[in-house]
């Protein structure tokens, strides 16, 4: 059964050979490298390229300045906190240093109570 749109191989073979033609054609029509107007595209490109390049330079070196800025906040925060807990520690440590102190000295004054008794009572009996 013939379809009445049916090439036969030779119109199929022409057809192939004049659209091997055209795309060549359309090859040949393209703008070389070397070319004004390539020349002109390429130089953009570059243009545009090294615009981005230096975009992500300066992003990259603003996330370096803001990790620096970060670093430094966090060391001074972690400094202030040590000598928190020191300023902390030291006052612990001059409350207990009063309080002994004052345990010592409370001591030492219901000893010489005792000893003045002691010796009012013998002075008493004697």
């Amino acid at each position: 059964m013939r379809h009445p749109n049916d090439n036969g191989f030779a119109e199929r073979r022409n057809a192939a050979a004049v659209a091997k033609k055209q795309l060549l054609a359309k090859f040949e029509s393209a703008p070389k490298p070397t070319d004004a107007e390539m020349q002109e595209r390429l130089a953009a490109r570059a243009a545009m390229a090294s615009a981005k390049e230096a975009r992500r330079a300066e992003r990259e070196a603003a996330k370096k300045a803001e990790n620096e800025r970060l670093l430094a906040e966090a060391a001074s925060a972690a400094a202030a906190a040590q000598a928190h807990e020191k300023a902390e520690a030291e006052a612990r440590e001059a409350e207990i240093n009063n309080r002994i102190s004052r345990v010592v000295a409370d001591e030492a004054a219901r000893k010489a109570e005792r000893d003045r008794r002691y010796a009012a009572r013998k002075a008493r009996q004697g």
